[in-house]
Protein backbone atom coordinates (compact mmCIF):
# COMPACT_ATOMS: atom_id res chain seq x y z
CA UNK A 1 0.00 0.00 0.00
CA UNK A 2 2.60 2.83 0.60
CA UNK A 3 5.43 2.37 -1.99
CA UNK A 4 2.83 2.81 -4.69
CA UNK A 5 1.36 6.02 -2.32
CA UNK A 6 4.97 7.71 -2.56
CA UNK A 7 5.79 7.35 -5.92
CA UNK A 8 2.30 8.71 -6.29
CA UNK A 9 2.84 11.33 -4.18
CA UNK A 10 6.85 12.31 -5.07
CA UNK A 11 5.41 13.09 -8.09
CA UNK A 12 2.91 15.89 -6.52
CA UNK A 13 5.93 17.88 -5.44
CA UNK A 14 8.06 16.88 -8.86
CA UNK A 15 5.65 19.38 -10.77
CA UNK A 16 5.42 22.20 -8.41
CA UNK A 17 9.55 21.48 -8.46
CA UNK A 18 9.67 21.93 -12.28
CA UNK A 19 7.07 24.66 -12.57
CA UNK A 20 9.13 26.51 -9.58
CA UNK A 21 12.53 26.18 -10.98
CA UNK A 22 10.82 27.15 -14.97
CA UNK A 23 10.35 30.49 -13.31
CA UNK A 24 13.46 31.07 -10.95
CA UNK A 25 15.44 31.05 -13.78
CA UNK A 26 13.30 33.83 -15.59
CA UNK A 27 13.62 36.12 -12.72
CA UNK A 28 12.77 36.76 -8.77
CA UNK A 29 9.36 38.24 -9.64
CA UNK A 30 8.31 34.90 -11.80
CA UNK A 31 9.95 33.33 -9.43
CA UNK A 32 7.74 34.57 -6.09
CA UNK A 33 4.68 35.03 -8.49
CA UNK A 34 4.34 31.04 -8.78
CA UNK A 35 4.71 30.73 -5.70
CA UNK A 36 2.10 32.91 -4.40
CA UNK A 37 -0.29 31.59 -6.91
CA UNK A 38 0.60 28.10 -6.11
CA UNK A 39 -0.48 28.84 -2.79
CA UNK A 40 -3.56 30.46 -2.97
CA UNK A 41 -4.95 27.34 -4.74
CA UNK A 42 -3.48 24.93 -2.53
CA UNK A 43 -5.17 26.91 -0.18
CA UNK A 44 -8.30 26.82 -1.92
CA UNK A 45 -8.16 23.12 -2.96
CA UNK A 46 -6.42 21.65 0.84
CA UNK A 47 -9.99 23.13 2.50
CA UNK A 48 -11.17 20.67 0.18
CA UNK A 49 -9.25 17.81 1.20
CA UNK A 50 -11.92 16.51 3.34
CA UNK A 51 -13.23 15.26 -0.37
CA UNK A 52 -10.51 12.49 -0.28
CA UNK A 53 -9.78 11.96 3.47
CA UNK A 54 -13.04 11.45 4.18
CA UNK A 55 -13.72 9.38 0.85
CA UNK A 56 -10.99 6.83 1.82
CA UNK A 57 -12.13 6.54 5.71
CA UNK A 58 -15.61 6.04 5.15
CA UNK A 59 -14.89 3.94 2.07
CA UNK A 60 -12.40 2.28 3.89
CA UNK A 61 -14.53 1.07 6.76
CA UNK A 62 -17.13 0.04 4.30
CA UNK A 63 -14.78 -2.25 2.42
CA UNK A 64 -13.62 -3.81 5.54
CA UNK A 65 -17.40 -4.18 6.65
CA UNK A 66 -17.93 -6.01 2.77
CA UNK A 67 -20.67 -3.37 2.14
CA UNK A 68 -20.68 -2.73 -1.19
CA UNK A 69 -23.49 -0.53 -1.10
CA UNK A 70 -22.02 1.62 1.23
CA UNK A 71 -18.78 1.65 -0.53
CA UNK A 72 -20.74 2.69 -3.64
CA UNK A 73 -22.74 5.67 -2.05
CA UNK A 74 -20.04 7.16 -0.42
CA UNK A 75 -18.37 7.47 -3.90
CA UNK A 76 -22.07 9.23 -5.21
CA UNK A 77 -22.16 11.67 -2.55
CA UNK A 78 -18.66 13.00 -2.40
CA UNK A 79 -18.77 13.23 -6.33
CA UNK A 80 -21.77 15.17 -6.00
CA UNK A 81 -20.70 17.54 -3.18
CA UNK A 82 -17.67 18.03 -5.25
CA UNK A 83 -18.75 19.06 -8.28
CA UNK A 84 -21.58 21.21 -6.25
CA UNK A 85 -17.96 23.37 -4.41
CA UNK A 86 -16.38 23.44 -8.08
CA UNK A 87 -19.30 25.01 -9.40
CA UNK A 88 -19.30 27.56 -6.64
CA UNK A 89 -15.71 28.19 -7.06
CA UNK A 90 -15.81 29.40 -10.69
CA UNK A 91 -18.72 31.72 -9.90
CA UNK A 92 -16.81 33.43 -7.11
CA UNK A 93 -13.44 33.33 -8.86
CA UNK A 94 -13.11 36.95 -9.09
CA UNK A 95 -13.61 37.64 -5.41
CA UNK A 96 -11.79 34.59 -4.07
CA UNK A 97 -8.88 36.31 -6.25
CA UNK A 98 -8.81 39.78 -5.17
CA UNK A 99 -9.64 38.10 -1.45
CA UNK A 100 -6.04 36.00 -2.13
CA UNK A 101 -3.99 38.62 -2.91
CA UNK A 102 -4.91 40.87 -0.09
CA UNK A 103 -4.87 38.43 2.03
CA UNK A 104 -1.52 37.25 1.02
CA UNK A 105 0.07 40.75 0.95
CA UNK A 106 1.42 40.66 -2.86
CA UNK A 107 3.49 42.95 -3.49
CA UNK A 108 2.17 45.30 -6.57
CA UNK A 109 4.73 44.28 -8.65
CA UNK A 110 3.46 40.68 -8.63
CA UNK A 111 -0.03 41.45 -9.11
CA UNK A 112 -0.09 41.46 -12.93
CA UNK A 113 1.84 37.51 -13.14
CA UNK A 114 -0.60 36.46 -10.23
CA UNK A 115 -3.74 37.14 -12.07
CA UNK A 116 -2.72 35.33 -15.45
CA UNK A 117 -1.89 32.72 -13.33
CA UNK A 118 -5.13 32.81 -11.31
CA UNK A 119 -7.77 33.72 -14.35
CA UNK A 120 -6.03 30.50 -16.00
CA UNK A 121 -5.86 28.04 -13.40
CA UNK A 122 -9.09 28.39 -11.50
CA UNK A 123 -11.18 26.89 -14.32
CA UNK A 124 -9.28 23.12 -13.17
CA UNK A 125 -11.40 22.92 -10.38
CA UNK A 126 -14.17 20.70 -11.44
CA UNK A 127 -11.44 17.79 -12.81
CA UNK A 128 -9.24 18.43 -9.34
CA UNK A 129 -11.73 18.06 -6.70
CA UNK A 130 -13.58 15.44 -8.83
CA UNK A 131 -9.82 13.57 -8.68
CA UNK A 132 -9.68 13.90 -5.35
CA UNK A 133 -13.00 12.02 -4.70
CA UNK A 134 -11.36 9.37 -6.97
CA UNK A 135 -8.24 9.12 -5.26
CA UNK A 136 -9.89 9.15 -2.13
CA UNK A 137 -12.49 6.10 -3.38
CA UNK A 138 -9.43 4.18 -4.75
CA UNK A 139 -7.59 4.56 -1.66
CA UNK A 140 -9.99 3.24 0.71
CA UNK A 141 -11.08 0.50 -1.90
CA UNK A 142 -7.39 -0.50 -1.26
CA UNK A 143 -6.71 0.10 -4.61
CA UNK A 144 -3.04 2.26 -4.47
CA UNK A 145 -2.18 1.58 -8.00
CA UNK A 146 -4.76 3.67 -9.85
CA UNK A 147 -3.93 6.70 -8.09
CA UNK A 148 -0.40 5.86 -9.11
CA UNK A 149 -1.17 5.49 -12.49
CA UNK A 150 -3.28 8.96 -12.51
CA UNK A 151 -1.00 11.01 -10.25
CA UNK A 152 2.22 9.88 -12.65
CA UNK A 153 0.38 10.78 -15.77
CA UNK A 154 -1.35 13.94 -14.85
CA UNK A 155 2.44 15.16 -13.46
CA UNK A 156 4.06 14.19 -16.80
CA UNK A 157 1.71 15.53 -19.00
CA UNK A 158 1.94 18.90 -17.01
CA UNK A 159 5.85 18.89 -16.74
CA UNK A 160 5.48 18.58 -20.90
CA UNK A 161 2.93 20.84 -21.44
CA UNK A 162 4.52 23.53 -19.45
CA UNK A 163 8.04 23.12 -21.20
CA UNK A 164 6.42 23.13 -24.29
CA UNK A 165 4.67 26.16 -23.48
CA UNK A 166 7.28 27.90 -21.70
CA UNK A 167 10.49 26.89 -24.08
CA UNK A 168 8.60 26.72 -27.34
CA UNK A 169 5.48 28.95 -27.05
CA UNK A 170 7.13 31.66 -24.40
CA UNK A 171 3.84 32.06 -22.50
CA UNK A 172 5.57 32.39 -19.10
CA UNK A 173 3.64 32.49 -16.29
CA UNK A 174 0.36 31.60 -18.25
CA UNK A 175 2.25 28.44 -19.64
CA UNK A 176 2.45 27.26 -16.05
CA UNK A 177 -1.26 27.72 -15.31
CA UNK A 178 -2.49 26.33 -18.63
CA UNK A 179 -0.59 23.00 -18.51
CA UNK A 180 -2.31 22.19 -15.21
CA UNK A 181 -5.44 22.93 -16.23
CA UNK A 182 -5.48 20.83 -19.32
CA UNK A 183 -3.43 17.96 -17.56
CA UNK A 184 -6.19 17.91 -14.66
CA UNK A 185 -9.26 17.04 -17.31
CA UNK A 186 -6.62 14.68 -19.09
CA UNK A 187 -6.30 12.61 -15.41
CA UNK A 188 -9.97 13.15 -14.75
CA UNK A 189 -11.35 11.32 -18.08
CA UNK A 190 -9.02 8.86 -17.33
CA UNK A 191 -10.16 8.28 -13.73
CA UNK A 192 -13.18 7.92 -15.17
CA UNK A 193 -12.48 4.97 -17.93
CA UNK A 194 -10.44 2.94 -14.56
CA UNK A 195 -13.31 3.65 -12.98
CA UNK A 196 -15.85 1.57 -14.99
CA UNK A 197 -13.26 -0.86 -16.42
CA UNK A 198 -12.51 -1.74 -12.73
CA UNK A 199 -15.80 -0.88 -10.55
CA UNK A 200 -19.29 -1.30 -13.11
CA UNK A 201 -20.87 -3.46 -10.42
CA UNK A 202 -20.14 -0.53 -7.81
CA UNK A 203 -21.72 2.09 -10.64
CA UNK A 204 -24.58 -0.07 -10.55
CA UNK A 205 -25.79 0.83 -7.17
CA UNK A 206 -25.70 4.46 -7.41
CA UNK A 207 -29.05 5.83 -7.32
CA UNK A 208 -31.70 7.73 -5.02
CA UNK A 209 -31.22 5.66 -1.58
CA UNK A 210 -27.86 8.10 -1.91
CA UNK A 211 -29.81 10.33 -0.55
CA UNK A 212 -32.94 8.70 1.75
CA UNK A 213 -30.16 7.01 4.08
CA UNK A 214 -29.84 9.91 7.01
CA UNK A 215 -27.81 8.31 9.34
CA UNK A 216 -24.94 7.74 6.80
CA UNK A 217 -25.73 11.07 5.53
CA UNK A 218 -25.39 12.63 8.60
CA UNK A 219 -22.25 11.01 9.23
CA UNK A 220 -20.97 11.73 6.10
CA UNK A 221 -21.30 15.44 6.52
CA UNK A 222 -20.00 15.11 10.12
CA UNK A 223 -16.61 13.72 9.26
CA UNK A 224 -16.26 16.04 6.42
CA UNK A 225 -17.35 19.09 8.29
CA UNK A 226 -14.64 17.93 10.88
CA UNK A 227 -11.73 17.59 8.36
CA UNK A 228 -12.81 20.67 6.83
CA UNK A 229 -12.16 22.87 9.82
CA UNK A 230 -8.90 21.03 10.20
CA UNK A 231 -7.88 21.46 6.90
CA UNK A 232 -9.12 24.82 6.86
CA UNK A 233 -6.56 26.05 10.05
CA UNK A 234 -3.94 23.97 8.45
CA UNK A 235 -3.91 26.09 5.43
CA UNK A 236 -4.17 29.30 7.23
CA UNK A 237 -1.03 28.57 8.30
CA UNK A 238 0.81 28.03 5.50
CA UNK A 239 -1.13 30.87 3.78
CA UNK A 240 0.01 32.94 7.01
CA UNK A 241 3.49 31.85 6.49
CA UNK A 242 3.47 32.98 2.63
CA UNK A 243 1.72 36.44 3.61
CA UNK A 244 4.63 37.09 6.11
CA UNK A 245 7.55 35.84 3.73
CA UNK A 246 5.63 38.56 1.16
CA UNK A 247 5.83 41.15 3.82
CA UNK A 248 10.09 40.35 4.08
CA UNK A 249 10.67 41.38 0.23
CA UNK A 250 11.27 39.77 -2.63
CA UNK A 251 14.93 38.09 -1.51
CA UNK A 252 12.86 36.61 1.50
CA UNK A 253 9.72 35.75 -0.07
CA UNK A 254 12.26 33.54 -3.14
CA UNK A 255 13.83 31.74 -0.29
CA UNK A 256 10.78 30.88 1.63
CA UNK A 257 9.40 29.39 -1.90
CA UNK A 258 11.80 27.24 -2.35
CA UNK A 259 12.11 25.68 1.26
CA UNK A 260 8.31 25.49 1.24
CA UNK A 261 8.62 23.42 -2.64
CA UNK A 262 11.37 20.77 -0.48
CA UNK A 263 8.20 20.88 2.71
CA UNK A 264 5.96 19.47 -0.14
CA UNK A 265 8.70 16.69 -0.85
CA UNK A 266 8.64 15.97 2.65
CA UNK A 267 5.11 15.96 3.96
CA UNK A 268 4.20 14.17 0.22
CA UNK A 269 7.18 11.24 0.96
CA UNK A 270 5.52 10.50 4.53
CA UNK A 271 1.68 10.98 3.19
CA UNK A 272 2.45 7.83 1.36
CA UNK A 273 2.95 5.90 4.67
CA UNK A 274 -0.04 8.10 6.13
CA UNK A 275 -2.29 7.16 3.11
CA UNK A 276 -1.66 3.32 3.57
CA UNK A 277 -2.34 4.58 7.42
CA UNK A 278 -5.55 5.80 6.56
CA UNK A 279 -6.69 2.64 3.71
CA UNK A 280 -5.06 -0.36 6.10
CA UNK A 281 -6.32 1.50 9.60
CA UNK A 282 -9.79 2.13 7.94
CA UNK A 283 -10.18 -1.55 6.63
CA UNK A 284 -9.18 -3.36 10.09
CA UNK A 285 -11.53 -1.06 11.96
CA UNK A 286 -14.64 -1.64 9.81
CA UNK A 287 -13.72 -5.18 9.82
CA UNK A 288 -12.89 -5.03 14.08
CA UNK A 289 -9.59 -6.24 13.89
CA UNK A 290 -8.53 -4.41 16.70
CA UNK A 291 -4.96 -6.37 16.72
CA UNK A 292 -4.29 -5.74 13.04
CA UNK A 293 -5.38 -1.68 13.65
CA UNK A 294 -2.68 -1.53 16.21
CA UNK A 295 0.09 -3.50 13.56
CA UNK A 296 -0.71 -1.19 11.36
CA UNK A 297 -0.48 1.86 13.20
CA UNK A 298 3.33 0.78 14.34
CA UNK A 299 4.65 -0.08 11.03
CA UNK A 300 3.13 3.01 9.84
CA UNK A 301 4.98 4.89 12.47
CA UNK A 302 8.79 2.80 12.25
CA UNK A 303 8.49 3.38 8.38
CA UNK A 304 7.46 7.31 8.69
CA UNK A 305 10.59 8.28 10.65
CA UNK A 306 12.82 6.15 8.49
CA UNK A 307 12.08 7.84 5.76
CA UNK A 308 12.56 11.69 7.69
CA UNK A 309 15.54 10.83 8.71
CA UNK A 310 16.74 9.48 5.24
CA UNK A 311 14.78 13.27 4.32
CA UNK A 312 17.19 14.94 6.34
CA UNK A 313 20.07 13.44 5.56
CA UNK A 314 19.99 14.27 2.14
CA UNK A 315 18.97 18.13 2.91
CA UNK A 316 22.13 18.03 4.97
CA UNK A 317 24.39 16.95 2.48
CA UNK A 318 23.07 18.60 -0.85
CA UNK A 319 21.46 21.92 0.83
CA UNK A 320 23.49 24.12 -1.50
CA UNK A 321 22.93 22.13 -4.41
CA UNK A 322 19.19 21.88 -3.93
CA UNK A 323 18.86 25.34 -4.34
CA UNK A 324 20.67 26.08 -7.22
CA UNK A 325 18.16 23.56 -8.85
CA UNK A 326 15.55 25.99 -8.45
CA UNK A 327 17.30 29.10 -9.17
CA UNK A 328 20.18 30.65 -10.40
CA UNK A 329 19.75 33.65 -8.80
CA UNK A 330 22.99 34.32 -6.39
CA UNK A 331 21.48 36.80 -3.85
CA UNK A 332 18.42 34.44 -3.26
CA UNK A 333 20.92 31.66 -3.19
CA UNK A 334 23.44 33.00 -0.55
CA UNK A 335 20.36 34.85 1.43
CA UNK A 336 18.81 31.52 1.99
CA UNK A 337 21.55 29.08 2.42
CA UNK A 338 21.27 29.90 6.74
CA UNK A 339 17.73 28.71 6.42
CA UNK A 340 18.60 25.76 5.15
CA UNK A 341 19.14 23.72 9.04
CA UNK A 342 15.09 24.25 9.33
CA UNK A 343 14.75 22.29 6.51
CA UNK A 344 16.80 19.55 7.58
CA UNK A 345 14.41 19.03 10.89
CA UNK A 346 10.99 19.64 9.33
CA UNK A 347 11.07 15.74 8.56
CA UNK A 348 12.09 14.72 12.01
CA UNK A 349 9.87 17.05 14.10
CA UNK A 350 6.92 16.60 11.31
CA UNK A 351 6.92 12.70 10.35
CA UNK A 352 4.50 12.37 13.61
CA UNK A 353 1.84 14.49 12.90
CA UNK A 354 1.68 13.24 9.19
CA UNK A 355 1.75 9.96 10.08
CA UNK A 356 -1.79 10.65 12.84
CA UNK A 357 -3.39 12.25 10.25
CA UNK A 358 -3.40 9.32 8.69
CA UNK A 359 -4.37 7.13 11.61
CA UNK A 360 -7.30 9.41 12.53
CA UNK A 361 -8.71 9.22 9.24
CA UNK A 362 -8.99 5.69 9.47
CA UNK A 363 -10.48 6.05 12.40
CA UNK A 364 -12.72 8.55 11.34
CA UNK A 365 -11.96 10.25 14.29
CA UNK A 366 -12.07 13.18 12.87
CA UNK A 367 -13.15 15.35 16.00
CA UNK A 368 -10.57 14.47 17.60
CA UNK A 369 -8.34 15.21 14.92
CA UNK A 370 -9.77 18.84 14.21
CA UNK A 371 -10.21 19.63 18.08
CA UNK A 372 -5.52 18.92 18.09
CA UNK A 373 -5.78 21.14 14.71
CA UNK A 374 -7.42 24.32 16.69
CA UNK A 375 -4.70 23.89 19.61
CA UNK A 376 -1.89 23.87 17.13
CA UNK A 377 -2.89 26.56 15.71
CA UNK A 378 -2.76 28.68 18.78
CA UNK A 379 0.11 27.95 19.98
CA UNK A 380 1.39 28.68 16.42
CA UNK A 381 0.50 32.15 16.53
CA UNK A 382 1.64 32.83 19.71
CA UNK A 383 4.76 31.47 19.48
CA UNK A 384 5.41 33.44 15.94
CA UNK A 385 4.02 36.94 17.79
CA UNK A 386 6.17 36.01 20.54
CA UNK A 387 9.70 35.57 18.36
CA UNK A 388 8.86 37.85 15.49
CA UNK A 389 9.96 41.03 16.84
CA UNK A 390 13.27 39.67 17.69
CA UNK A 391 14.36 36.91 14.92
CA UNK A 392 12.30 37.83 11.74
CA UNK A 393 12.24 35.02 9.28
CA UNK A 394 13.92 32.47 11.71
CA UNK A 395 11.24 33.24 14.02
CA UNK A 396 8.73 32.14 11.49
CA UNK A 397 10.12 28.74 10.80
CA UNK A 398 10.71 28.36 14.79
CA UNK A 399 7.07 28.76 15.03
CA UNK A 400 6.27 26.28 12.04
CA UNK A 401 8.70 23.90 13.27
CA UNK A 402 7.24 23.85 16.92
CA UNK A 403 3.39 23.88 15.28
CA UNK A 404 4.56 20.37 13.46
CA UNK A 405 6.30 18.81 16.33
CA UNK A 406 3.09 20.03 18.75
CA UNK A 407 0.85 18.55 16.70
CA UNK A 408 2.03 15.03 16.76
CA UNK A 409 2.58 15.55 20.27
CA UNK A 410 -1.00 16.12 20.78
CA UNK A 411 -2.45 13.83 18.60
CA UNK A 412 0.03 10.78 20.55
CA UNK A 413 -1.24 12.25 23.83
CA UNK A 414 -5.41 12.15 22.66
CA UNK A 415 -4.77 8.04 21.30
CA UNK A 416 -2.90 7.26 24.07
CA UNK A 417 -5.87 8.61 26.77
CA UNK A 418 -8.40 6.79 24.23
CA UNK A 419 -6.86 4.64 21.84
CA UNK A 420 -9.42 2.41 19.48
CA UNK A 421 -12.51 4.74 20.88
CA UNK A 422 -11.28 7.86 19.66
CA UNK A 423 -14.07 10.08 19.32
Amino acid sequence: MAIPNILSNISVPLLSTVDTALMGHLSEAHLGAVGIGSMIFNFIYWNFGFLRMGTTGLTAQAHGANNKTDCSHNLGRSLLVGMGLSLVLLALQLPLEWLSIKLLQVDQTLDDLVHIYFSIRIWAAPATLALYVLFGWFFGMQNALYPLYLTIAINLCNIGLSFLFIMHYDMGIAGVALGTVIAQYLGLLAGIVLLIHRYTDYIHLFGAAIFREWSAIQRFFMVNGDLFLRTLCLTFVFAFFYSQSSAAGTTILAVNVILLQLTNWVSYGIDGFAFAAEALVGKYRGAEQRDKVTEAIRYSMYWGLSLAVLFSMALWLEGKFIYELFTNQQEVIRAGLPFMWYMILFPLVGFLSYIWDGIYIGLTATRTMRNAMFLSLAIFLVIHYLLKPHYGNDGLWIALLLFMLIRGLIQSLYYRRFGWALP
